[in-house]
């Protein structure tokens, strides 16, 4: 569970602008930086919303952007609009959409997202094509940039570098070491 030789733990904490879900006193916090648009990190978002099913209390799951532009042409555009319905209180009910309709991420598409979470066209619009949100985005790669991340998904269970298995039994058992151990 702990980082290997050349990694760096968290750098920046989690803290009250970071996109939680799940109990704030939890004793366990796993930090997602992750990539709408990446398979893997899809893969790892269903895993763990398995073990929130069963370790929820346990367990707060916060997501930071770390879109990788140069493979995923709409990974950007997808943090966008994931940060348009935060704005209106929607973040995490559209990080699932997004996620359940990973194959299906065209401009048109996310703009249709938004809306459907409340989002207007015009602010849903200004954020994918006027850059409303990029500076919160640009946090989320610095912060994670100065971890280490190079590639996503990349998870931090306890501030620690996680290199376990992203399926759904590891990750339950590596959650529950960490509340053990926090106990």
């Amino acid at each position: 569970m702990s980082a290997r030789a050349g990694e760096v733990d968290l750098s920046a904490p989690v803290d009250a602008t970071d996109h939680a879900d799940g109990p704030a006193d939890a004793p366990v916090t796993l930090v997602v930086y992750g990539d709408f648009e990446c398979p893997y990190t899809r893969a790892a978002h269903l895993a763990i919303r398995r073990v929130q099913a069963t370790d929820g209390a346990t367990l707060r799951y916060v997501f930071r952007h770390f879109p990788l532009v140069e493979i995923h042409p709409h990974a950007a555009n997808a943090a966008r609009a994931a940060e348009a319905a935060a704005a209106a209180g929607r973040y995490w009910p559209m990080h699932d959409t997004l996620f359940a309709r990973q194959d299906a991420l065209e401009d048109d598409a996310l703009i249709g997202y938004a809306e459907a979470e409340g989002v207007s066209t015009a602010a849903a619009r200004a954020a994918l094509f006027q850059s409303t949100h990029d500076r919160r985005i640009a946090r989320d790669i610095a912060s994670g940039q100065a971890s280490g991340v190079q590639g996503t998904p990349t998870l931090f269970l306890g501030g620690q570098r996680y290199g376990g298995s992203r399926e759904a039994g590891p990750l339950r058992e590596a959650v529950r070491e960490s509340a053990a151990s926090a106990r």
